[in-house]
């Protein structure tokens, strides 16, 4: 029989209070890679360790999320360098104009990550909350080939900007809820979409974790018209293509 494959291509497990049951639900939920992201020194450390610990399972991503970009980051800075080449992504990386926020400082964090992920040829994992315009200048601006826009639900304008340019969508399970991420996925092909949870969020006031991605995978496939596992085929070979995986059959 032919199992579903499924990647949560972007999850906070670090902040899991029960990580090992976390996975084992997530593996009867078919999904066979998860990518682990980091926002912060500390943050970065627990996902390399627990990319160790769940070799071939747990990919690490490492970065500097916008609401971190405050703080003294010399150490977080080197961390990363130092560890970019074992990561199959930069990221949590970004900006994020929510709330009133020092938006130099922000764009200052964002280009370095930028540059270490150009210099490492690493594709990047973007937080752009109401700065999708800036963040994809500066991607640009950096020559990122390579990244996904997660949980996007800005402009359709800006949307087939980043399309164009050959960037991913990542659809998490706000999907189901929210008028301008469904939106945007109504408007992104499969063949640029990845699924994820942003695990630990809590959606609809229920805490996320990894094995969520079964029910992203759900409601696309209906709005997209396809089955099930059409959809897990497409965004598991996206994910893999993007994250250079090499997940086996299980």
């Amino acid at each position: 029989m032919n199992t579903m494959r499924l990647i949560d291509t972007h999850a906070h497990i670090d902040e899991l209070p029960y990580i090992e049951q976390s996975l084992e639900r997530a593996k009867t939920k078919d999904l066979v890679a998860i990518i682990a992201v980091g926002s912060s020194f500390l943050a970065n450390m627990k996902v390399l360790a627990l990319a160790e610990q769940y070799r071939n399972y747990v990919y690490p991503a490492i970065g500097i999320h916008p609401h971190e970009a405050e703080a003294n980051l010399e150490e977080a800075f080197k961390a990363i360098e130092s560890n970019a080449i074992h990561c199959v992504a930069i990221g949590e990386i970004g900006l994020d104009y929510q709330y009133a926020v020092n938006k130099a400082r922000q764009k200052e964090v964002l280009e370095v990550m930028l540059d270490i992920a150009k210099k490492y040829d690493k594709p990047v994992s973007l937080h752009s909350r109401r700065a999708w315009d800036d963040v994809l200048s500066l991607v640009q601006a950096h020559g990122i080939k390579k990244g996904v826009f997660h949980w996007y639900s800005g402009p359709i304008e800006t949307l087939q900007r980043i399309l164009d340019y050959g960037y991913f969508i990542s659809a998490t399970p706000a999907v189901d809820y929210s008028r301008k991420h469904k939106e945007a996925i109504l408007n992104t092909p499969i063949e640029r979409i990845l699924l994820e949870t942003d695990t630990p969020v809590k959606y609809s006031g229920v805490p996320s974790e990894p094995s969520d991605t079964a029910r992203v995978l759900e409601i696309v496939a209906e709005m997209k018209d396809v089955t099930a596992s059409q959809l897990a085929d497409i965004t598991t070979r996206n994910a893999s293509n993007l994250f250079n995986l090499s997940t086996q059959d299980t």
